[in-house]
């Protein structure tokens, strides 16, 4: 450490005026004995004393890497402002006889070793015979720091395929930190730990957080959140707006969280995205805005959802949805991790109307073929009565898949569609299914390391309304995805004249079958964006007045996309649930299992806020 010390010490001086120049090289030769490095600093200052130029020549050849090389630039980075000089699984053989200071937890101890553990993986403590007692106290989880030197492990005992797997350390001291409960309901770095419940995981995440898995999701969130703030700040002009958690409910769209307030009769309502926000942001000059938004939607008792998750929410002024598109592409390139592999230069692009026709979703898998075939044109005369009866029919080409189906798997395959069922929508489950048991029987037909990424347009504008109950509202419509999108210039007139047949300026991200983005070019009109929420969704204005006299006063022609973070991240991590790569999520039904949240409030808070419990 104290070579790395005196180097911190050089480049201070680095930055001064040639005349420190003498006492620099004299400095040098004090050091060079300690790091090989230094040698080549004497070179360069000897020139230095000679000749000015080379001074600014040489350094410019500089870089932190020259100096101290990767792993040992890690290591500053990683400790810095700690007590301890390395991580546990860091130590190679090139710290051999160096001193070290580590901390981390006890992963198993026995009279003659200890392992320790952090983040970067364990290292092995040979316990001396002074400590045996001690050591054999501890239990594991307990939290120590170790004072040591590090050498070789036994040839027999050495792994070169794990972090600090060659080496061991001779403790000079271990002072205990911290104990833990010898009750633990499970252990992190245990073999058993992938057997453990998602809800006892989910009660004590504070544990759960120290496994492999959740620290790598974690890191891998925080390193991509990283690069998309360099990308788009950075290399983009892109400002960082926060913009505000309680606003006002919102007509239309998903239910939203209600917040009471000492105004009695009035509440907040969490914003489900920042969407009005960032469009008013456009309008006052921030043309280029972003931000790392927590969103709420009240959306409880659905599987793989959150009542709070995390989207990068993007907007732009003057531009448009070609170029939103090729924003994405570019930041998606620029923080996608290498382990995951390659990304197309640009991103294939399907239409809303070929996604159900060939795949029956909005959103399909597109790692397996299987495309719907019609055959509607061909059956009427093929000698099947069940299916020459049929208005519509559709097939599935599967390849040998007598291998795979018995005649009770095709009947309930084959089973007909209800008129009232969704017919794309069921079609694209039956697709999904039919892939699932072909997998179940042993054949990889979805590759879990591939990564098709690809938009779906030409969405429609308003789709027919339905209410709670999934029922059709009779003569009524809905927007498509919100009230804002702008309708394709070339339907507009339809607007006034068809709704049903305007086709929206939305575009999706759609990755393994899974949206992981949406966005569109939004109304910037305020007659326009009037209408539609009054004479076609039926909505009550008034609860949107700010934004619409906001839109008549300059509002540029504007775009902007949300990435949802949480289900990108599950995809790149390999986990089938959200809630696997959020650091304290709820579970299904929108309770903590940790915390007991939500709970309940004493007589005297729910006076404070004008709440009166209903009388039994």
């Amino acid at each position: 450490m104290s070579s790395l010390n005196n180097c911190g010490h050089l480049m201070k001086l680095l930055n001064r005026r040639i005349r420190f120049s003498s006492h620099i090289a004299t400095r040098c030769a004090a050091w060079h004995q300690q790091r090989t490095f230094l040698k080549q600093f004497i070179t360069y200052f000897q020139e230095i004393k000679t000749n000015s130029r080379t001074f600014s020549t040489s350094c410019a050849k500089f870089s932190s890497k020259d100096i101290t090389g990767d792993h040992e630039t890690q290591k500053i980075q990683l400790t810095s402002f700690t007590d301890r000089t390395h991580l546990c699984g860091s130590l190679t053989v090139s710290d051999v006889d160096h001193s070290v200071v580590l901390c981390g937890w006890v992963d198993r101890s026995s009279k003659l070793f200890l392992k320790l553990y952090d983040w970067t993986g364990q290292v092995q403590i040979v316990v001396p015979d002074n400590m045996a007692i001690m050591i054999k106290s501890l239990d594991r989880e307990s939290v120590l720091e170790v004072k040591g030197t590090v050498r070789m492990r036994p040839e027999h005992q050495r792994r070169s395929d794990v972090g600090s797997g060659e080496v061991e350390i001779s403790p000079s001291e271990i002072k205990v930190l911290n104990t833990c409960d010898s009750h633990l309901p499970f252990y992190p770095t245990c073999v058993t730990y992938n057997k453990v419940t998602s809800d006892v995981k989910m009660e004590h995440r504070y544990l759960d957080i120290r496994s492999v898995q959740m620290q790598k999701v974690l890191r891998l969130r925080s390193s991509f959140i990283m690069k998309a703030r360099e990308f788009l700040c950075n290399s983009h002009g892109f400002v960082d707006v926060e913009t505000p958690t309680l606003f006002r409910k919102t007509p239309g769209g998903a239910k939203e969280f209600l917040v009471p307030t000492r105004h009695k009769g009035r509440f907040y309502s969490l914003p489900q995205s920042p969407q009005q926000f960032k469009q008013l942001l456009m309008i006052g000059g921030i043309d280029r805005y972003f931000q790392v938004a927590r969103c709420y939607r009240d959306e409880t008792q659905k599987p793989d959802r959150q009542p709070e998750f995390t989207q990068l929410d993007i907007e732009m002024a003057f531009t448009s949805q070609t170029h939103i598109m090729r924003l994405i592409e570019g930041l998606l390139h620029h923080c996608w991790p290498k382990a995951a592999g390659q990304l197309p230069e640009t991103f294939p692009v399907m239409t809303y109307d070929e996604a159900l026709r060939n795949y029956g979703s909005d959103k399909p898998d597109t790692r397996f073929d299987m495309k719907l075939k019609d055959l509607s044109d061909i059956v009427p005369n093929c000698g099947v009565e069940l299916l020459e009866t049929e208005e519509t029919v559709t097939a599935l080409r599967i390849p040998q898949g007598q291998r795979y189906f018995s005649k009770k798997d095709l009947d309930i395959l084959c089973k007909p569609i209800n008129e009232d069922d969704k017919t794309f929508e069921v079609l694209g489950k039956k697709r999904l299914e039919t892939a699932a048991h072909i997998e179940q029987k042993g054949l990889v037909i979805r590759n879990p390391t591939d990564y098709n990424m690809f938009w779906v347009v030409d969405f429609p504008l308003f789709l027919p309304k339905e209410d709670e109950d999934g029922r059709l509202v009779s003569g009524a419509v809905e927007s498509a995805h919100h009230p804002f999108t702008a309708p394709v210039q070339d339907d507009l007139e339809l607007v006034y004249s068809d709704p049903t047949k305007v086709r929206s300026q939305h575009y999706d991200l759609v990755l393994n079958g899974n949206e992981i983005g949406g966005g569109s070019v939004r109304i910037h009109d305020a007659k326009l964006q009037k209408y539609i929420l009054s004479d076609i969704l039926k909505e009550d204005t008034s609860e949107l007045d700010h934004l619409l006299k906001a839109l008549g006063l300059g509002c540029p022609p504007h775009a902007g996309i949300a990435l949802g973070l949480d289900r990108l991240f599950a995809i790149l991590s390999g986990v089938e649930n959200i809630k696997d790569v959020i650091a304290f999520p709820k579970s299904y039904m929108g309770l903590c299992p940790m915390s007991k949240a939500p709970s309940l409030l004493s007589e005297s808070d729910l006076i404070r806020y004008h709440i009166a419990p209903k009388s039994s």
